[in-house]
C-alpha cells in the first residue's frame, strides 16, 4: 500500500512526462476499442439487413454482387429478370411467398424501390422483425410512396409531401419524371438497414411513368372519380387494388419464402438450371458468410494497425521511464538510505508503469464512448452501421487485460534497471 502511494506520487511529480504517455496509451486504447466495436457492429447491421428469406433471385451475375443490389442498394444488377420468368418460378410448389423488387430510379441521392404490398408483410430484418409503421400506411394508389425514417428526417417529409422520382441511381440522375409526382402516405419506423434509405412505390408505377402514357396523378384521378359515380365501399377496394396491379416487363430481383426449408435447395438448383433465361438463385445467410470471409483481410489489418498504436504508445512509455531513470538515481539512493530494498526500487518503479497504464486504459476507455456516442449517426446515416453503444464486451474486456499485461510487462525493463542500479549505487552517485 505504501508502495502505490509513493508510486503515486511520483507520477504526480513528474506529471508532465506522465500525462503525455498516459494520454498516447489512452488514445491507442480508444483507437482498438473503436476499431472492434465498429467491426462488430458493422458485421452484426449487415447480417440482420435480411432475414427469414429463403432465396434472392436475379440475372446471373456474382452471389456476392447480386446480394449487394438487391438488398443493399450498392452498385447496379446489369439485367433484370423478366415478368414471365417471375410468375412462373412463384407458382412452383412449396413457394409460401414472394416480393419482386424494381430499382434503377432514385431521389435526392436515395434509392426508389417498386414492389408490392407483399414487400411490408413478408419482408423480415434483425431476428425476423417486420416492417412497422410510424406514421400513414402503405401505398394504395399508384402515385403513393412509403419513405424510411432515414429519409423523413433527412429531407423532413411529412405525410402528405410531395416527392419527384429521378430515373437513375445516386446522385446521377438522368430524367426527372416531373409529371408524376408521388404522395407520401407512410413513414416507416428505424430499422439500421437499408430499408431507412428507401423510397417505396407500386411496381406498377415504374412500369407507368417509364412507358409513358397518362401519369399516375391522373390514374389516382380516374379511380376517384370512378370511386365518386358508384359510391359504394366494396367498388372503392376493388377499384384501390385494381389500381396496384401490372405486369411490368422485367424486375431487377425477387424474394422467396416457402413453407418447408426442404423446398429451397431444390428450387434454387431448378432455377439456376432454368433455360429460358439465366437466373442465379442464392441463400442470403451463406453469401454473407462468404462477403464476410473476403472482407477478413480487411479485418486482420485494421486490428493490425491498432495494435502497432498501442505498442508504440507503450514503447513510448518504456523510453520515458527509461529517460527519467537516470535523472532518480538520487531519489532512489535515499529511498535506499532509509531502509528500502532494492525489490522495493523493483517493485515502485512496476506499480508506476501499471499506473500509468491503467488510467490510460480508463481514459481511453472513456474517450471511446465520447467517440460512439458522437460518431453513432454518422455511421449509421453513412454506413448503415447500427452502433451499440453497452458495456465492454467480454472480448474487449481481453483486449484492456492484454494491454495491461503488455504495460506491465515492459514496466519489467525499467524496474530491473532501477534494481541493480541500487544495488550498484548505494550511497554513492556516479557522475
Amino acid at each position: 500500500m505504501i508502495l502505490i502511494k509513493l508510486a503515486y506520487k511520483s507520477l504526480l511529480n513528474r506529471r508532465g512526462s506522465a500525462f503525455l504517455t498516459l494520454f498516447t496509451i489512452a488514445i491507442s486504447v480508444m483507437l482498438l476499442l473503436s476499431i472492434e466495436r465498429v467491426r462488430v457492429d458493422a458485421k452484426s447491421s449487415f447480417s440482420n439487413t435480411i432475414s427469414g428469406t429463403d432465396l434472392i433471385v436475379g440475372a446471373r451475375t456474382g452471389d456476392i454482387q447480386l446480394l449487394l443490389s438487391s438488398v443493399f442498394r450498392i452498385g447496379h444488377a446489369n439485367n433484370g429478370v423478366s415478368w414471365q420468368s417471375y410468375q412462373y418460378i412463384k407458382q412452383q410448389r412449396g413457394v409460401a411467398w414472394t416480393i419482386p423488387l424494381s430499382l434503377g430510379d432514385s431521389h435526392k441521392g436515395q434509392a426508389v424501390l417498386g414492389t408490392t404490398l407483399d414487400y411490408f408483410t413478408h419482408y423480415k430484418y434483425g431476428k425476423k422483425q417486420p416492417l412497422n409503421f410510424s406514421q400513414g400506411a402503405a401505398f394504395s394508389h399508384l402515385n403513393e410512396v412509403v419513405i424510411g425514417s432515414e429519409i423523413a428526417n433527412k429531407l423532413n417529409y411529412q405525410l402528405g409531401d410531395k416527392v419527384v422520382i429521378s430515373h437513375g441511381m445516386g446522385n446521377t440522375s438522368f430524367h426527372h419524371h416531373d409529371d408524376n409526382p408521388f404522395t407520401v402516405v407512410g413513414i416507416l419506423k428505424a430499422t439500421g438497414t437499408p430499408v431507412d434509405k428507401t423510397l417505396h412505390i407500386p411496381l406498377a408505377a415504374i412500369e407507368l411513368i417509364h412507358g409513358g402514357g397518362h401519369s399516375a396523378e391522373s390514374e389516382h384521378d380516374h379511380d376517384h372519380d370512378h370511386d365518386h359515380d358508384h359510391d359504394h365501399d366494396h367498388d372503392h377496394d376493388h377499384d384501390q387494388h385494381e389500381d396496384l396491379t401490372g405486369e411490368p416487363k422485367q424486375i431487377t430481383a425477387f424474394l422467396m419464402g416457402f413453407d418447408s426449408p426442404l423446398y429451397t435447395l431444390q428450387v434454387r438448383r431448378n432455377i439456376n438450371q432454368y433455360k429460358p433465361e439465366a437466373l442465379l438463385a442464392i441463400m442470403p445467410g451463406v453469401t454473407l458468410r462468404e462477403l464476410w470471409e473476403m472482407l477478413s483481410i480487411v479485418e486482420k489489418i485494421l486490428l493490425l494497425f491498432s495494435s502497432i498504436v498501442v505498442l508504440v504508445s507503450l514503447l513510448g512509455m518504456l523510453t520515458t521511464l527509461l529517460a527519467s531513470l537516470n535523472q532518480r538515481r538520487r531519489e532512489l539512493a535515499i529511498l535506499r538510505s532509509v531502509g528500502a530494498r532494492p525489490w522495493h526500487l523493483f517493485s515502485l518503479i512496476s506499480i508506476e508503469s501499471l499506473l500509468i497504464t491503467l488510467l490510460g486504459c480508463l481514459l481511453g476507455c472513456g474517450l471511446f464512448y465520447t467517440l460512439m456516442s458522437v460518431t453513432a449517426g454518422l455511421l449509421q446515416s453513412h454506413g448503415g452501421i447500427s452502433v451499440t453503444i453497452n458495456m465492454l464486451s467480454h472480448y474487449e474486456l481481453m483486449l484492456i487485460g492484454a494491454i495491461m499485461a503488455a504495460g506491465f510487462i515492459v514496466g519489467l525493463i525499467p524496474a530491473t534497471r532501477a534494481y541493480f542500479y541500487s544495488l550498484a549505487d548505494g550511497m554513492s552517485i556516479k557522475i
